[in-house]
């Protein structure tokens, strides 16, 4: 039987990719250490657990609204307004089956066959992927490393034609860990009002900063962008529920209405427990992500240190989420390889050590390594691709 032609084109995730190669080498008795996980190492904070028990006791295993309960579109709204300076009505808001999902249903309703979204590259390997499925076209920008892989109001003024329906703004970023400051967004937002260009601001790793900056969502600067864009964010990255997939997406009632209504018809609604899970996750005064980034941040500054002391390798400093994206293209090139897929491959195969390739984000040059690991793995896993790189430049 011949498949639909919308999944013909698809690539597979190469995060997931090499992140099954790991696990399968694991269960071969090889001792792995993977850094292609895109989620905290930490288990679900035990409030959160308890809560997902106690709504289980009280029988809360029944259909929900398609859109999300109530009581967590209220807290949500709630966290808008303590974090962002923003406030939604219940009927702005839709709770999804993870980020993920909300940014798959936002290109549905949005995209028609040619529409285009542009796309700052290094991108987080679904945007592209979602945007194709929707029958759009991903127009890539090449954000430089010398601009910390951001791209100006200049490049994104001239990737707009009269199909574009969207632009996506990642900050913090996957996979280069890079956030856009105040002005940066004002003077992108401006570009959008001029041509009328919808903000899809995806925020999912606003909680995990490592510098003094401040996180700014693109919606609170004016009136105006509130209205242009839509924000995607979850609990996954900063509660450690990646595993219970709730996510949700803020904007237009319009918009979030004809995303609910396609909702209804596609998961019925997210898992009902999991939303009483995160609804504990938003209504407790714990703060679960004062602990995350202090081991987060310690673990950056010695990986940072540790990767960009290895010949061929440079960095830039990342100032959130849990990825490194150094340039390993001169390390590549002395080792005797042809492609960092290349390399990668082999470091897998010899030193045991998983990393994904920069190709699935956009970035030939580049590799994502997460430090969403114990500091001896991290360590460990610095001295393995330094005895690999310096190994194959003896050769």
């Amino acid at each position: 039987m011949e498949l639909a032609n919308r999944v013909k084109t698809l690539s597979p995730s190469s995060t997931l990719a090499i992140t099954a190669k790991a696990k399968e080498l694991k269960q071969q008795g090889h001792d792995v250490i993977g850094l292609g996980a895109g989620e905290p190492d930490f288990n679900t904070p035990d409030y959160i657990l308890e809560a997902a028990k106690k709504a289980m006791d009280k029988g809360m295993t029944k259909y929900t609204p398609a859109g999300g309960i109530v009581e967590l579109k209220k807290a949500i709204n709630e966290k808008f307004e303590k974090d962002n300076g923003l406030s939604y009505a219940n009927d702005q808001i839709i709770v999804t089956t993870g980020a993920k999902h909300a940014l798959y249903t936002l290109f549905q309703v949005l995209l028609n066959q040619g529409d285009e979204v542009i796309v700052p590259s290094p991108y987080w390997v679904s945007y592209p992927e979602q945007i194709k499925l929707a029958e759009g076209n991903p127009v890539f920008v090449q954000a430089s490393e010398q601009n910390q892989f951001k791209i100006t109001p200049e490049q994104l003024e001239e990737a707009i034609t009269n199909q574009t329906k969207a632009v996506v703004i990642n900050s913090p970023s996957n996979p280069t860990g890079m956030m856009y400051s105040k002005e940066e967004l004002e003077k992108i937002g401006k570009v959008c009002l001029k041509h009328n260009i919808l903000i899809i601001s995806d925020e999912i790793y606003e909680k995990l900063i490592y510098t003094d900056k401040q996180h700014t969502s693109i919606a609170s600067l004016s009136s105006e962008l509130k209205e242009q864009t839509v924000i995607i964010n979850g609990v996954s990255k900063s509660h450690a529920m990646t595993g219970w997939r709730i996510g949700y997406a803020a904007g237009s009632k319009a918009i979030i209405k004809a995303m609910t209504n396609l909702a209804s018809h596609s998961t019925s609604n997210p898992t009902s427990i999991a939303q009483y899970a995160a609804l504990a996750a938003y209504n407790s005064e714990k703060d679960t992500t004062i602990e995350l980034k202090q081991v987060f941040a310690e673990r950056l500054n010695t990986f940072y240190d540790l990767i960009n002391e290895i010949p061929g390798i440079k960095c830039v400093k990342p100032e959130g989420a849990f990825y490194l994206f150094p340039n390993v293209k001169e390390a590549v090139k002395n080792n005797g390889f042809n492609t960092v897929d290349e390399w990668v491959t082999a470091l897998l195969e010899e030193e045991k050590v998983a990393l994904v390739p920069g190709s699935g984000f956009g970035s030939p040059d580049n590799a994502r390594l997460s430090y969403a690991l114990s500091m001896e793995e991290l360590i460990e896993a610095a001295n393995r691709i330094k005895r690999f790189v310096t190994n194959h430049q003896s050769k």
